[in-house]
């Protein structure tokens, strides 16, 4: 678990961080907001109810990539999925409105990735470790599971598969970083989910 001084640590360089990134994704958000707004037919602007720190819910911020409702099993996303929104979904520019979370201190930078309801929420025992940081916009579990999607499109039943298999084995990975947590870490994490 994280010291107080940790906590300091990782807080203060994603404060600083989102605040010095933040514009120059002004314009980009711009863009990729219109895009989605004229490929979906709806608001480009995505927001969603998330579990964050201590299995509290957030409001959640993305760039909206399918057609009407956006949380929709991974079988339909095709159906649902616009050209534009595959490519933003690939690239992971969908996810650029989280610098946000950052800065409001909803989210890190590094930690683990924020799930609807039904999963982080009702973790029992050690598990709730992973509760105690901020979720993150990429991690160790995120980078291993970055073809998340395309594996879970494999399954007879990627529902089964996803809360079998890679959801248990996320909270394990997760678990691991919280109780490893370097800031030397979270900079290797970033550098791997950028390069």
């Amino acid at each position: 678990m994280l010291t107080k001084k940790q906590r300091i640590i990782k807080r203060f360089f994603d404060f600083v961080s989102a605040l010095l990134i933040l514009p120059f994704l002004i314009i980009p958000l711009f863009l990729l907001w219109l895009g989605a707004t004229l490929s979906t037919g709806q608001n480009g602007w995505f927001t969603q109810q998330r579990i964050g720190r201590y299995g509290k819910p957030f409001t959640f911020y993305k760039i909206r990539s399918l057609k009407g409702k956006h949380h929709v099993d991974v079988k339909e996303i095709k159906n649902s999925e616009t050209a534009f929104g595959r490519w933003i979904r690939r690239t992971k520019l969908d996810e650029l409105p989280q610098v946000l979370n950052v800065l409001f201190g909803t989210m890190s930078w590094v930690g683990p990735r924020p799930d609807i309801a039904g999963y982080a929420d009702v973790l029992e025992g050690d598990d709730r470790l992973i509760l105690e940081v901020l979720p993150g916009l990429t991690g160790p579990a995120t980078i291993k599971y970055k073809n998340e999607e395309a594996l879970l499109m494999q399954q007879k039943d990627p529902a089964h598969y996803n809360d079998t298999v890679i959801w248990p084995d996320k909270v394990a990975i997760n678990k691991r970083y919280v109780a490893q947590w370097r800031f030397a870490k979270d900079i290797g994490y970033l550098w791997k989910s950028v390069f």
